[in-house]
């Protein structure tokens, strides 16, 4: 371990024993006077100045009650990285049948080199709008939250209503057949193959 990650380290373990001793309402005297170990020190532990051996560490986890592994814990855990779209930030887009109402919402923006997936929320609005078909790379969950419709895919049709989904290969023909019930929203998830050229 490089000197910066062991200070990184000690500061981290300083932390973690200040915010276990002031959740606990104790001051620096009582794990001193628990734990054998100096005022000065414990201070200079909490502060991350200090590496503290393991035989002062195990003194001060019994000092608070806490096991020796919460001082190391999520130390080297990855950062975190999740995208949140708010709802006034869905991004709306234009796809070949997109008419007067009839919107496509991403909800997600994937900035990587490679495609992987897009969730769209779709609405539909119009009962007496005709849809073309569509075909495309990739597989496809829908998921349907309000409305009722009929959808194709391929020679089949589906009949569906709120809480149903289904799952099928984009690459054979699809699409809104009837809507029974407006206003509809569905959430629709392509998958793309990894392995597709891009």
């Amino acid at each position: 371990m490089s000197i910066k990650e062991h200070q990184t380290l000690d500061l981290h373990i300083g932390k973690i024993i200040n915010t276990a001793r002031k959740k606990q309402g104790l001051t620096i005297a009582d794990i001193a006077e628990q734990s054998g170990i100096s005022r000065g020190m414990l201070s200079k532990i909490e502060n991350g100045q200090v590496s503290p051996s393991l035989d002062s560490l195990l003194k001060i986890s019994r000092a608070l009650g806490v096991p020796i592994s919460s001082f190391f814990r999520e130390f080297d855990s990855e950062e975190g990285g999740a995208q949140l779209v708010r709802s006034e930030e869905k991004l709306e887009v234009v796809r070949r049948g997109t008419k007067v109402g009839h919107t496509y919402h991403l909800l997600a923006y994937d900035h990587g080199p490679k495609k992987l997936f897009e969730p769209f929320l779709i609405s539909l609005d119009n009962k007496s709008e005709v849809f073309p078909t569509f075909s495309h790379e990739g597989k496809v969950f829908m998921h349907l939250l309000e409305g009722e419709l009929i959808y194709r895919h391929g020679k089949q049709t589906y009949h569906m209503k709120p809480g149903d989904s289904l799952t099928y290969d984009a690459r054979i023909s699809h699409g809104p057949e009837e809507l029974i019930e407006v206003p509809i929203r569905f959430l629709n998830i392509i998958f793309y193959d990894q392995n597709a050229p891009e």
